[in-house]
């Protein structure tokens, strides 16, 4: 029996998903593990008190911003190396890995001083004087975790493009369980351990960063998945051109990253001046959002892998399949959290704190955060299908209207020129979310249309082909 036109389509598009699922799942499991680590600090740190929450809010806030910025920037070895695998170039995949390692390793160091010396600092920032206090060694550790992170960060993207997202996902899960145990032993003094509170959570993220990145690489260097992409040299032949390339594609990602932490962490300083139980309740609540946020995010990444195997292999008639069908799995894994918070909110929020103030604001801004669910994953989902494209310069401009010519605004009028406070700022940020989907989607469509009817030949480099 044969099928119609319209069966054909159909299971072109269900065979799409179900490759992008079976690509994203690792992933989006391996950035729910790297997640665990952040909610993990968050609910161990939390039993100590509010002021220690809302210390590490501040670290978090301010560390943040230029570390999303530097996962940015190595972005480049995920897009290139995707296309280099479609186009069956181990070379082009070995050379983007090692000078995005190069990238990420500089990052770290430049992130890690720039924390510390911004330390001392922090008042600048009119937050409160003890949570300013309480902060300063947690920030180093964290501030050094950085370089390990980033790391570990490349080596798993490199491996993920060759469609090997299984192992980095394991060891991802395995550092988070590390970084549990370790936080049990360091904050609260377990196993003959001095209390160190606060200062412990950050101790244990920094060792168990460097197990996990250590863990990556030698796995990376070892696994007949990924012997055959590596580069011939590591430490000599550098190319500056590649260098100039990998930056020419990583800065605007890490510009369009920046972008969206940079709004939501404005609005965390926002959130100081109001109190430090306001700071603490956008802590859980952010936190919350975040990690379902990595359902997304994963999908969104398998669909970003999947359109650079399409461009590079020339088959541009696939990646509007490819992109839609992850929004439809994306929006609807975020669905699903949406009604959690919606109807779940003060229990999720009992979790973290016991305070009862901060327990019914954490409840009010999740609340809005499953409003806008559904919009963060599709437009997370399309920004990684442009990325696939090496479409990375427009998007930078819709996130930046989205987000600081509309959220930011929003936000201060609504919360204090309105007076409806932290659900001012909350809500001032989901209309960014929204903005940006609709840009991205735009810019999206006309992208895939534009690829379409200007096939690319097999073969060929990503650099050729790169959007304008």
């Amino acid at each position: 029996m044969s099928l119609t036109h319209r069966q054909r389509t159909l299971l072109k598009w269900l065979l799409e998903m179900r490759r992008t699922l079976a690509l994203g799942f690792p992933i989006m499991a391996g950035m729910v593990g790297h997640m665990l680590m952040g909610l993990a600090d968050t609910v161990m740190v939390g039993r100590v008190g509010v002021e220690a929450l809302a210390a590490a809010a501040l670290v978090n806030t301010v560390s943040h911003v230029p570390v999303v910025f530097a996962f940015g920037l190595i972005a480049a070895i995920q897009i290139l190396t995707s296309q280099a695998f479609g186009s069956r170039q181990p070379r082009e995949a070995g050379e983007a890995f090692r000078h995005g390692l190069l990238i990420a390793a500089t990052a770290g160091v430049l992130t890690a001083v720039g924390l510390m010396i911004l330390g001392p600092r922090l008042e600048f920032l009119k937050q409160p004087s003890d949570v300013v206090a309480a902060c300063q060694n947690y920030l180093i550790y964290i501030a050094w975790s950085m370089i390990p992170a980033l790391v570990s960060h490349a080596t798993k993207q490199f491996s993920e493009s060759l469609n090997n997202p299984w192992p980095p996902m394991f060891i991802i899960y395995a550092a988070a369980g590390l970084n549990v145990f370790l936080n049990w032993v360091f904050i609260y003094g377990n196993l003959g351990a001095h209390r160190m509170g606060l200062d412990g959570a950050g101790l244990a993220t920094l060792l168990s960063r460097i197990v996990m990145a250590a863990a990556m690489v030698t796995y990376v260097l070892r696994s007949k998945h990924t012997r055959d992409w590596l580069p011939p040299v590591w430490f000599r032949d550098w190319s500056l051109t590649r260098l100039r390339e990998q930056w020419k594609l990583g800065f605007p990602v890490g510009l369009q990253t920046l972008m969206e932490v940079g709004a939501f962490s404005v609005g965390a300083l926002m959130m100081g001046w109001i109190s430090a139980g306001a700071m603490a309740a956008h802590q859980i609540a952010i936190n919350c959002a975040a990690f379902t946020f990595m359902f997304a995010l994963g999908v969104g990444m398998g669909v970003s892998i999947r359109v650079g195997h399409a461009w590079g292999a020339g088959l541009p008639s696939r990646i509007k399949r490819i992109a839609f069908g992850g929004v439809i799995l994306g929006a609807g894994a975020m669905s699903l959290f949406a009604l959690a918070f919606v109807f779940g909110g003060r229990i999720i929020a009992g979790w973290f704190v016991l305070d009862p103030k901060v327990v019914q604001l954490t409840t009010s801004l999740l609340l809005v955060a499953g409003f806008f669910q559904i919009v963060d994953g599709t437009q997370v989902v399309m920004i990684s299908a442009l990325r696939g494209m090496s479409d990375v310069r427009l998007p930078v401009i819709i996130v930046a209207c989205s987000y600081w010519a509309i959220a930011l605004p929003a936000s201060c009028a609504f919360a204090f020129w309105l007076g409806f406070g932290a659900m001012g700022i909350w809500t001032g940020l989901a209309l960014g979310l929204v903005a940006a989907a609709i840009g991205l989607t735009w810019r999206f469509l006309r992208r895939s249309h534009e690829v379409r009817n200007e096939p690319l030949p097999q073969g060929t480099t990503a650099f050729a082909h790169a959007a304008p």
